[in-house]
């Protein structure tokens, strides 16, 4: 009998998924690019890396400073805070991210964005060890996180956050998004818990509190809307009215930076114009 033939067949099936796999490819030069991304098992660079000039991200100035100033620091290998940004969806809060990240690069700093998923946050270590020991600082983005109910992952993410060093390398700082001031779903009837309502209340604020920066982002008034439509119509070359801009918000059903240029892409293609 052949020596194969021997071999289990789960074994063999094993070896023969391994042989038709892929080599994965070696992780980017991380001094090559501005900006990354990591899928669980490689760094990729991001080739086309142009957010918003943040001169542009208009309504959130506090914002933007308290952002900016926590980022120039970690750039320059000074004392710095993990960020969390939550609020109102589209309200900017990755994008402030991704242009504070440009603004400084702009700069002559040599800061890095890598860009990762929540669905790697349990595997958030491995990717830590693959920047450690770079003198480059990097900024690890998970933009849009949640968690239900009892989920694990919260847990490990608040340990990684108040964990020393060898969790979270000094050159490491993570900045994160979420519709949800303290990101886990707060219920009311917290308060009847039956043995401590307090230790309820704590354990959802504990994984907030982490993070040293923590920056609202509000739903945005009509005259904040109209301000930003203003600042990215004058940039491209567009003519708008208010009552047209007013009533594509009330048919998004909503008044937020992100409708607001989801307005200026429409006044564009009416003008038969690129915003590339």
């Amino acid at each position: 009998m052949p020596e194969n033939s021997a071999k289990p067949i789960l074994e063999r099936i094993a070896e023969a998924l391994e042989r038709m796999s892929p080599v994965p490819p070696p992780n980017s030069d991380l001094s090559s690019n501005n900006a990354f991304q990591w899928n669980g098992q490689q760094i990729v660079p991001i080739e086309y890396f142009k957010p918003v000039e943040i001169d542009l991200l208009t309504a959130i100035d506090d914002q933007k400073s308290r952002l900016l100033t926590n980022t120039e620091r970690h750039a320059q290998g000074f004392a710095s805070h993990d960020v969390l940004l939550w609020g109102a969806r589209g309200t900017g809060k990755s994008a402030l991210v991704k242009s504070v990240v440009k603004a400084l690069q702009n700069r002559g700093e040599n800061i890095a964005l890598v860009e990762t998923t929540s669905e790697h946050l349990t595997i958030l270590t491995d990717l830590m060890a693959l920047l450690r020991g770079f003198e480059r600082p990097f900024i690890i983005f998970i933009d849009d996180i949640g968690f239900e109910e009892g989920d694990a992952t919260a847990r490990h993410l608040r340990s990684m956050l108040e964990g020393g060093a060898a969790q979270r390398p000094a050159n490491i700082r993570l900045y994160i998004t979420s519709n949800r001031r303290h990101i886990l779903p707060r219920q009311m009837n917290e308060q009847d818990d039956p043995i401590n309502p307090r230790d309820a209340i704590d354990d959802k604020l504990a994984l907030s509190d982490r993070f040293g920066l923590r920056l609202g982002f509000h739903a945005v008034s009509q005259d904040d809307y109209l301000s930003i439509i203003e600042t990215y119509a004058e940039v491209h070359g567009l003519q708008f009215e208010t009552e047209d801009a007013l009533l594509w918000s009330k048919q998004c059903g909503a008044r937020s930076g992100r409708v607001a240029w989801q307005y200026i892409v429409e006044l564009a293609g009416r003008a038969g114009q690129s915003l590339d």
